[in-house]
């Protein structure tokens, strides 16, 4: 067995520039997008002061757009949900910043408590609840960038469903 380290093996990485991979300025993969999230969930700064919330509809805000994609900020009080629906042909990343949320699919009901993320691809079908009795924030990155979110009329019972940890 060789007993050399793979940076013996190979030298310093950083003595070779030309070898280094450049740090994406704007994310590509399902990876790098929830990488994103995280770290925009990691400085506090920069969303909390931003949050609003609102009694009569759910209050949304777009933080930030790059190449394709949007990321958007949503606050939620108690008993506000989305309905059932889908996000047409966009990809997404849901993150959950502050207080707990619910998602209820055709298959589950899943708790979301602060830090939990979903990631799902076009056409999945779910809706998203605050059945706690604090509000709750999350982030939300769609790719490409959300330019429907059809309404499904069937509800999901949360009876009728197994509940399954986030």
């Amino acid at each position: 067995m060789n007993s050399d380290s793979d940076l013996q093996i190979a030298g310093d990485i950083l003595e070779v520039q030309h070898l280094l991979q450049p740090a994406r300025e704007h994310p590509s993969t399902v990876a790098e997008f929830v990488g994103l999230a995280r770290s925009i969930a990691a400085d506090r700064a920069q969303w909390a002061p931003l949050v609003q919330y609102d009694t009569t509809t759910r209050w949304y805000h777009r933080l930030r757009t790059g190449p394709g994609y949007e990321v958007w900020l949503l606050s939620w009080v108690p008993g506000q949900g989305s309905g059932l629906h889908d996000h047409g042909l966009s990809s997404g990343v849901l993150t959950v910043l502050d207080g707990r949320l619910t998602e209820r699919t055709e298959r589950a009901t899943r708790a979301l408590d602060s830090g939990a993320q979903r990631v799902f691809a076009p056409g999945y079908v779910h809706e998203v609840v605050n059945d706690s009795l604090e509000p709750a924030v999350s982030l939300h990155i769609y790719y490409p960038g959300l330019t429907e979110m059809p309404m499904h009329a069937a509800q999901c019972a949360p009876a009728a469903v197994d509940v399954v940890p986030a």
